[in-house]
């Protein structure tokens, strides 16, 4: 079995070994990847894990209300056939 680590230290040695002018050049290439990936991708209708998060907790006390709501109307409706 490979181990991880040892690839990674083998990959670590090969960028150290590489010119500074070839390293420059994927640093760049890095970069212009970057920038194209997070334009294409600010194109899209995306949100956030923050307020992915934030809006699954809103649903869930939305929820809630809901189903206490259900029961409250139960209850009366119970209620006014007992009359």
């Amino acid at each position: 079995m490979l181990n991880p680590k040892k690839i990674e230290q083998i990959i670590q040695q090969m960028q150290d070994s590489l010119p500074q002018g070839i390293k420059d050049l994927g640093q760049d290439a890095e970069n212009k990847l970057k920038q194209t990936l997070q334009a294409q991708l600010s194109k899209l209708d995306l949100v956030t894990r923050e307020e992915f998060d934030v809006q699954t907790q809103v649903l869930i006390r939305t929820r809630e209300k809901l189903n206490e709501l259900e029961k409250r109307l139960d209850d009366l409706l119970k209620e006014k056939e007992n009359q």
